[in-house]
């Protein structure tokens, strides 16, 4: 039996119930590769069961507002993608009178849709022989054919994409996807893979050569940048506070966050209160607090986020000023939102 009978025939005994797995309907497709983009299926599930109660068509979620689209996504990070699957919606029901395009390279037109979301959409949902090739692929096919070479290289990105290409199951290359996906999520795990029990434990080279710790190769990630975010929580005698939404291309685009104080290091209550940016939002502080006295670090994956909440109580708050009320109804990002469930704005405490 060879590799891809021997991975299908694993599939069919062991695959996973999911919702997205008893459809061929591509909007459902989409929406749930897109979501487990850098995502485990445990923490998208959710996220996915709400998208497609709240969209159940392309022509809601093109009709939300961005606003809506956010909402809904906070919490599941990389909120580029939550922007591209809006924008993309809108392309579907504009270029192609919402019938999903049917085809791997009309499918990549689709604003965030690379090789990977291609090749799963349109050889689940249309039968086209294109092999998906993620994280779980990658370490299937380092491993069991023992390749050393970089995956987040360019040589590497091709090579494994071709192997892949030469693997696949042309008769059913939907399943072949999905069957090495699950294969890669459920045994040969990143960690502590169930090599004992393997189907290819007779012919994998990383077994025999006992360097399965060590494949798939990755190249050195880039520097982790450290910044340091201080948020000033308006908090008035009217009960009202300040909250503004991200723009340019930076991170959280579209989010909503309290005024912010970028440092280049940790500052304190004195450094604090000479800043120039604190004026901007209110006459005069009558009372300035620090929320958390020891950073929160919120990590990104190529920054360091070190957060303190301030707690200011001004005499007046300059324009923009919106109600407690109204803060909750707003997308913010998960740093501010777990900020938000423990903050009592009557007292400033928890």
């Amino acid at each position: 039996m060879n590799f891809s009978n021997q991975l299908i025939y694993w599939y069919l005994q062991n695959n996973r119930e999911l919702p997205w797995r008893k459809t061929k309907n591509p909007y459902f497709i989409w929406l749930s590769e897109i979501m487990l983009q850098q995502t485990r299926v445990n923490q998208g599930l959710s996220y996915y069961l709400t998208f497609t109660k709240e969209f159940p068509t392309v022509f809601d979620l093109a009709n939300a507002s961005e606003s809506k689209v956010l909402k809904l996504w906070q919490g599941l990070g990389y909120y580029s993608r939550a922007r591209n699957l809006h924008f993309s919606a809108k392309q579907v029901v504009n270029d192609y009178q919402g019938e999903f395009p049917s085809t791997y390279d009309e499918i990549k037109k689709l604003k965030g849709v690379g090789d990977y979301t291609a090749s799963a959409i349109s050889s689940i949902c249309f039968n086209e022989p294109q092999a998906v090739v993620d994280g779980n692929v990658y370490r299937v096919l380092s491993r069991y054919f023992g390749i050393k070479t970089p995956i987040n290289s360019t040589k590497g990105i091709k090579e494994f994409k071709e192997l892949a290409q030469t693997l696949i199951d042309v008769s059913q290359p939907g399943t072949f996807n999905q069957a090495i996906m699950d294969f890669g999520a459920l045994h040969c795990k990143p960690q502590n893979p169930l090599c004992d029990t393997c189907i290819f434990n007779s012919s994998c080279i990383a077994l025999k050569e006992q360097s399965i710790k060590d494949l798939p190769v990755k190249e050195k990630k880039v520097k982790v940048k450290k910044r340091y975010f201080n948020y000033l929580v308006l908090v008035s005698e009217e009960n009202e506070t300040v909250m503004l939404e991200r723009t340019g291309k930076g991170i959280w685009q579209g989010l909503y966050e309290f005024p912010l104080i970028e440092a280049t290091k940790s500052i304190n209550l004195t450094e604090l209160r000479s800043h120039p940016e604190l004026i901007n939002w209110m006459e005069t502080a009558k009372e300035i607090t620090v929320y958390n006295e020891k950073e929160i670090v919120h990590k990104l994956s190529h920054q360091h986020l070190y957060t303190t909440f301030w707690i200011v109580k001004p005499t007046k708050i300059k324009p923009q000023k919106i109600k407690w009320s109204q803060v909750h109804q707003l997308p913010v990002p998960i740093l501010i939102a777990n900020f938000l469930k423990e903050f009592n704005p009557i007292n400033g405490y928890f």
